[in-house]
């Protein structure tokens, strides 16, 4: 059974969480790798460089959602196919392990279905905008 009293305080920092992992995610390419070796990076993955920026728009508008909590429910549905396509583009040739060269599958797997819950869950508390229900 759901508790109905602190569950709302487990979406919230689920979903304060995730929004920090997509602001650091973001801030990799940002900072670390540099705009020209992101592209260049996706480049060498058979992307095109230009999804480079769209991938980052993503991470911090999806970030900035849901830590503000604006219609995060929906907003961790619309990023899971972000965080899939990372295991089918990058990490899954690499094996389970994170530890492994150029990071295996479980990380963002596991990513992937905390954004799976943070839906099932909905918003949490001291949300901005709340994500319409599914009753009434």
């Amino acid at each position: 059974m759901i508790d109905v009293v602190t569950a709302p305080y487990g979406a919230l920092i689920l979903r304060l969480c995730l929004g920090v992992m997509f602001i650091a995610h973001a801030m990799l390419k940002l900072r670390v790798y540099k705009i020209p070796g992101t592209i260049a990076y996706f480049q060498s993955l058979g992307l095109p460089g230009w999804l480079a920026y769209v991938t980052i728009a993503i991470e911090l508008g999806g970030a900035a959602c849901l830590i503000l909590g604006i219609i995060p429910r929906y907003i961790a549905l619309f990023l899971i196919p972000l965080i899939v396509g990372t295991i089918v583009t990058v990490h899954g040739k690499n094996g389970w392990l994170f530890s492994n060269k150029d990071g295996g599958w479980e990380y963002p797997a596991f990513w992937a279905a905390a954004l799976l819950v943070q839906f099932l869950l909905g918003d949490g508390i001291l949300a901005l905008v709340h994500s319409p229900s599914f009753h009434q």
